[in-house]
Formats: C-alpha cells, structure tokens, sequence
C-alpha cells in the first residue's frame, strides 16, 4: 500500500511541476521571445506613450476620426467591463437602441444604407474592428470635417483593409486605430477629439 500511495504522490508532485509551473513558463518564454508584441497585449506608442491596442476598441469621438462599433461594455470601452449586452433580437431595449443609432447616422449621413456594425455591439462589446462599407460610409464625414478630399479618405479606408484571417475565416475588416493614426499622419485633424 505505502508503496502505491509513494507512486501516487510522486506522480502528482511531477505533474503539479509540469503542468503547473514548467508549462506556464515555456509557453510565457516562448511567447515572448517569438511573439514579443503580441504577447504583450500588441500595444501601440506614440511619443513614448501608450495610446491603445490593436485588438481593443476604444471609443474615439468628433467628427474627424473614423468612428468604432458601439460598445456592449457598461463604461465604453473599458476592458475590465468586456462584454455583450444579451438582448436577443426581440428585444424592445435593443430595437430602440438599434433604431435610435440608425436615425442619428441617417441626420449626419443621409439616405446612404448604413452598414449593420455601425449600429450593432460585438459579442464582446470591444470589437477594434469596423467593416470596410462602415469606414467608407464614415468617409464623407471625416472628408469634410477634415477639409480633404473623399477619394482620399477613400484610398486610405482601401489601403487599410486587412483580409480574411488565412484566407477564408471572417470577413475583410480595418482597425479603427490604426486607420485613425494612418488618418492623423496624412492630414492632422483640424481640432483634436481623440481618446
């Protein structure tokens, strides 16, 4: 019997180490030293200074910048606060929010059909991303809040398109960030309302 319970204890003390530490600290040594930016919560600086990530969306404001997805999360786009906002589609809460985002972006961009994820949260309420029809409905906007031209603010929503994930998962998408960054170092923005 003592020796059963030896081998048992053994066995679970190797694994504890293993699973509990050793494997913890390659995958963190590994990430880092392969991975380094990502590992690290893919943060972008500016100046020194960190102003965002790629992969949280944050909530920038005024009419030239290039807007986000509204977010599900109680406090904008607070991190701590990530997640959907559970209303199903006959919801009355989320058909009145829905219907209230679309008659404001129909007064600021007329009768142009406006894309789904301008009015609707992601599932985790701090989706980076936009579509390419949403940057390109916001171009008008920002065209002209920032006294440029459309086709420009055009080219720069094309030249931002990532693709599909590996060729076929999800949909061709742009960061909000960084096509508000590539934004700000083509035309400076006439009054600053960042986040």
């Amino acid at each position: 019997m003592f020796r059963e319970l030896r081998a048992s204890l053994t066995l679970f003390v190797l694994f504890v180490f293993v699973t509990g530490l050793g494997y913890p600290m390659a995958a963190l040594y590994l990430g880092q030293a392969l991975f380094p930016h990502q590992a690290n919560g893919s943060l972008i600086q500016e100046k020194g200074k960190i102003i965002g990530s790629t992969l949280i969306g944050q909530n920038f404001t005024g009419n030239g910048y290039f807007h986000p997805r509204p977010s599900a999360a109680g406090n904008g786009y607070d991190a701590a606060n990530s997640s959907g906002s559970n209303l199903g589609p006959t919801s009355a809460d989320l058909i009145k929010a829905v219907g209230d985002r679309v008659a404001d972006l129909k007064k600021a961009g007329g009768a142009v059909a406006i894309p789904v994820d301008l009015v609707t949260s992601s599932a985790s309420g701090l989706d980076p991303n936009i579509s390419p029809a949403a940057a390109r409905f916001q171009a008008a906007r920002i065209a002209e809040a920032r006294k440029m031209d459309v086709a420009k603010v055009s080219d720069l929503v094309a030249r931002n398109t990532e693709p599909r994930t590996l060729g076929f998962l999800g949909e061709n998408h742009v960061n909000v960030l960084e096509l508000n960054r590539a934004l700000d170092s083509l035309a400076p923005p006439l009054t600053q309302s960042s986040p």
